[in-house]
């Protein structure tokens, strides 16, 4: 995975040393790249908020 950042008009990414030395990439070099927008993981974002209890359930929040 690698991170975008603007430089003009355009977004680049770095491939990282260890793609490089395993593909044995070299400089001006044409690869083809896949690109997948990496998904947000939710999971344990709420950790620690507990089970709703009789009370939250009466209230109205509206």
């Amino acid at each position: 995975m690698a991170k975008t950042r603007k430089i003009g008009g355009s977004l680049v990414i770095t491939i990282p040393r260890e793609i490089v030395e395993f593909e044995q990439l070299d400089e001006n070099q044409i690869v083809e790249i896949k690109i997948k927008k990496k998904r947000k993981d939710y999971f344990g974002a709420l950790k620690g908020i507990g089970e709703f209890t009789e009370k939250d359930k009466m209230e109205d929040r509206r």
